[in-house]
């Protein structure tokens, strides 16, 4: 039985497949290895974990287009935006412009001074500078970083940041101090590609990873490999391009050749993939959206209107003809069919090429290839758009992966203040948002709307739409307007689940018609397994799982929210301002000062000595995932965790094993500082959200829980001194808090058939 059907035999919702010892772990590419080694982007992640935190508004709305919201300051010139304690590697890093900098990259305890051209004279940089770049420049090269006078309003790094044991950014100014982040930690270094140093700014990026990323908008993918191609003619509302039957492989390249003329006719045929004979497609999605635009219309007859890594659309002009290149590997176990629907038939004629190679590596490390397309021509108010939820995909409950883009359309009607919406992705049952960004055109590569314009860069790109000014559309499709985003090195995995949302404008109130393709890779069966579950708080829980906190608070009731969106729907004034289209939200009157997301109640305790209990795993696990809720009013909560066997759980600190420091930065209280002028000083302006629950992460390492069916647990709190400013202390001593603990196994089924 291939490997494809196999794993349908397992019984995923007994969820008890069959795994392998950790020995068997995918290798991680980590650094420089993350895009060298580009060929592993479809393969598990075990063991690592994705998170990308930001400066939004804290209270849910768009306050400062989610810019200058600290987690704590200390001197005028260190305004701390991102704190990190564990081992890891910062893969992404974006600033408004100049705004925020010098900025304060401190590694390890080392603090080093990123600034760029325009941080010298930042009142008349946009008058005055054509071609800015970071300083020093020798880290931060193209084409993994970009300033502004690229991306058209953004400094972009992509050049990855190691650290051992800590990392921390600062600003150094606030005016309009915005900036998200995205960074991997990982549970040990056992199965990584190399090992994590700690940064120095005198390095500089592998000349090999330089010359990859430029090699973008071309066909990256090998040469003399196997291939199929030929050419079709558009005569049936559906034709097979290809039905390739082979051993495990993988398509490295699938390319299409249309006629110039033809472009907007054919732009919204579906592209549908299916893989090992499915009942579901996993690709199924327009073209012009799969290969990166809203449309292949061309404002300004460029030669490349995506020019991105991972696909691209080249317009021949000579040939008068569009190339549509699309490289991200796809494995595949036995079949793979490739068929373009929606056909209008005539006499058309397409070039189709696909390559494909064996797989070499086991085949449970890879994941199915999957583009899911999503359309949404009215948004719920106060809802967010779910782009991708993988529960229930295809007929599986249970998916794991990662999630690694989307290219979408925001309007189709020049509109753009609905790009004031922040993305939210989830993973694997979380109720907080492991990524929380700070607005749409931030996360397409743009700042204050790609200054009107349009790019296309090797991960981001805003490749169509007239831009601010409607009136200077050529076309009704020139009102079309779309961005895009790829994560390689920051690919964001999940081990059972995956929810990508986004917010519809600032409120959740846009009422534009989006459409959206989500691409992931995914295999039907978690690689995270909810083993078990502590409830603090409640008695008999505590009892089960021998839960002692000798210093541990009393058990409180606290009701209050997680951090998303506005509490209740605004009223129509406030509404119109920033919304002139409120008419057309039906039935708006009756939702005003409506609830949004509606407070709940928790139970649980805090302590500030020590805590421990015991939590069951599976026997053959490769790691552990430990889930905390707290109580997010607690300040920037600190411990060191130990792991022991069960029989062996004694005082003797010879028993405990030091798994790692568990620290989760800032609070609901914070420091907003957005002053009027670019050089002004900043403003201590403290701000309390009323959203005190958070659910946050440790990864404990499989050195420390291998071949264990379960484990003892010793959190040890940290006291934290640091000030919100300078001269103000929090308003609590600070405490760990514990509401309920969540365990997942990390899990890799077996390749041979259950019997």
């Amino acid at each position: 039985m291939p490997f494809a059907f196999m794993i349908l035999a397992f019984g995923l919702s007994a969820q008890s497949p069959d795994i392998v010892t950790s020995e068997d772990r995918p290798l991680l590419p980590v650094g420089s290895d993350a895009y060298l080694m580009w060929n592993r982007w479809p393969q598990q992640f075990i063991g690592a974990r994705a998170y990308m935190r930001s400066t939004y508004d804290r209270r849910g709305a768009n306050e400062g287009a989610d810019a200058s919201h600290f987690l704590f300051v200390n001197d005028e010139t260190y305004n701390v935006t991102l704190d990190i304690k564990g081992t890891g590697m910062l893969y992404f890093f974006r600033a408004n412009h100049w705004h925020g900098s010098p900025w304060r990259f401190i590694s390890d305890g080392t603090e080093y001074i990123v600034q760029e051209t325009g941080t010298k004279d930042p009142v008349n940089a946009k008058s005055t500078i054509k071609k800015s770049e970071f300083i020093p420049s020798g880290p931060f090269p193209e084409p993994l970083n970009y300033t502004w006078a690229t991306t058209k309003g953004a400094d972009l790094i992509w050049t990855p940041i190691s650290f051992k044991e800590s990392f921390r950014i600062a600003y150094s100014r606030t005016r309009y101090g915005t900036g998200y982040y995205i960074y991997h930690l990982y549970a040990d270094g056992n199965n990584l590609s190399k090992p994590i140093n700690t940064w120095d700014i005198n390095q500089v990026p592998d000349k090999k990873v330089l010359d990859l990323i430029n090699r973008s908008g071309t066909d990256i993918a090998p040469q003399d490999i196997k291939k199929k191609s030929g050419k079709v003619r558009l005569d049936k509302e559906s034709i097979t391009l290809a039905t390739i039957r082979s051993s495990p492989s993988s398509v490295r390249a699938f390319k299409l050749i249309i006629p110039m003329e033809k472009a907007l006719s054919l732009e919204r045929l579906r592209l549908r993939v299916t893989w090992d004979d499915s009942e579901y497609p996993s690709i199924d999605a327009p073209i012009c959206l799969f290969f990166g635009a809203g449309t292949f219309y061309n404002r300004d007859e460029k030669e490349y209107l995506v020019k991105a890594f991972p696909v691209n659309i080249r317009y021949d002009f000579p040939r008068r003809k569009i190339e549509l290149g699309c490289y991200f590997p796809m494995p595949f176990f036995r079949t793979a069919k490739f068929e373009l629907t929606g056909i209008n038939p005539d006499n058309t004629e397409i070039n189709y090429e696909i390559r494909y190679e064996p797989m070499t590596k086991p085949e449970n490390h890879f994941c199915y290839f999957h583009a899911t397309y999503k359309d949404i021509p009215k948004p719920e108010p106060g809802e967010d758009m779910i782009y991708l939820d993988t529960e229930g995909m295809e007929g599986h409950e249970y998916w794991s992966g990662s999630f690694v883009g989307n290219s979408f359309i925001f309007s189709h009607d020049g509109v753009l203040n609905t790009l004031e919406a922040d993305p939210r992705f989830f993973f694997d049952d979380s109720n907080s948002p492991q990524a929380y960004g700070t607005g749409t055109e931030e996360w397409g590569g743009g700042g204050d709307y790609w200054g009107g314009e349009n790019m296309t860069l090797p991960f981001v790109g805003h490749p169509c739409g007239v831009g601010r000014d409607k009136s200077q559309a050529k076309d009704t499709m020139d009102l079309i307007e779309s961005a895009y985003r790829f994560l390689l090195a920051d690919r964001m995995p999940f081990g059972r689940r995956a929810l990508i949302t986004f917010e519809h404008g600032g409120d959740n109130l846009s009422t534009e018609h989006y459409e959206a393709v989500t691409y992931w890779y995914g295999m039907p069966f978690p690689t995270l397994l909810k083993t078990d579950e502590l409830d603090v708080g409640n008695l008999i829980s505590e009892e089960d799982h021998k839960y002692i906190a000798p210093e541990g608070s009393v058990v409180e009731y606290i009701t209050s929210r997680y951090e998303l969106g506005i509490d209740v729907f605004p009223d129509s004034v406030s509404l119109k301002r920033r919304w002139p289209v409120v008419s057309e939200i039906p039935g708006y009157r009756n939702l005003i000062g409506k609830e949004v997301y509606p407070a709940h109640m928790e139970d649980g305790r805090f302590t500030r000595g020590t805590s421990e209990f015991t939590v069951k795993l599976h026997p053959e696990n490769q790691g552990v995932l430990l889930r905390r809720t707290l109580d997010y009013s607690h300040q920037n909560q600190t411990a060191e965790v130990y792991i022991c066997d069960t029989d062996s759980a004694t005082n003797e600190s010879d028993n405990w094993h030091y798994a790692g420091i568990w620290y989760l930065a800032g609070s609901n209280i914070y420091i907003y500082s957005n002053p009027k002028g670019e050089l002004d000083l900043r403003e201590l302006n403290i701000q309390i959200s009323n959203r005190r629950f958070r659910d946050d992460e440790f990864l404990i390492p499989a050195t420390l829980t291998q071949n264990k069916g379960a484990i003892r647990i010793r959190i040890k709190f940290i006291q934290d001194h640091q000030e919100l400013y300078p001269g103000l202390p929090y308003p609590r001593e600070s405490a760990w808090s514990e509401l309920r603990y969540q365990v997942y196994s990390y899990v890799l089924p077996e390749l041979t058939e259950k019997k």
